[in-house]
């Protein structure tokens, strides 16, 4: 008797990322990413990558490009967000493999920088993947005015020798 291994996991770029495709990785929580305390209104994403195994979508990374102030320069970066990975798979390098796909692309896309928000206890699980905190406030637009965001922000270089400029941020947008 063989002992087949399971496929590797394959990453796939998703025509489209529905409410039904999230329920059906993270379940119907009604705060799936446990960010709802921030109050925060968010866009949605544009491009979508996601791994199906058996049929089932058990990961999902959005990208979105963003305007974005730096200091003086206003230029644009390679939102990521919406990271999700079926709570029955965590620890299997998942997420590692979308938002890796999800960055790639974003290579192709012009920006310098990728940049991310997330919950504290998530910090380690991107800096594992290279992406790095940016110890500063980050000021979001939201339906009343901006505001400074509650959340972690990351952020990664997408070109070789891409550092992050000095000066305040302001994201010129809803963040993703």
């Amino acid at each position: 008797m063989t002992d087949r291994l399971p496929p590797a996991p394959h990453v796939v770029r998703l025509t489209e990322y529905t409410k039904t495709d999230q329920i059906e990785i993270i379940g119907d929580s009604p705060d799936p990413f446990g960010v709802a305390d921030a109050g925060l209104t968010w866009l949605p994403k544009e491009d979508h990558f996601g791994i199906r195994q058996k049929g089932r979508l058990v990961a999902h990374a959005g990208l979105l490009r963003l305007p974005i102030s730096i200091g003086e320069v206003c230029t644009q970066v390679a939102g990521v967000g919406g990271v999700a990975v079926a709570p029955d798979l965590r620890g299997r390098g998942l997420a590692r493999l979308v938002v890796s796909a999800a960055v790639d692309h974003a290579r192709t896309m012009g920006p310098q920088h990728g940049l991310l928000f997330c919950r504290p206890p998530l910090v380690p699980l991107y800096q594992r993947l290279g992406w790095q905190t940016l110890e500063q406030d980050v000021h979001v637009e939201q339906p009343g005015g901006p505001v400074i965001m509650p959340l972690r922000t990351m952020w990664t270089p997408l070109r070789h020798g891409a550092n992050w400029p000095a000066g305040e941020v302001r994201l010129l947008s809803l963040p993703m």
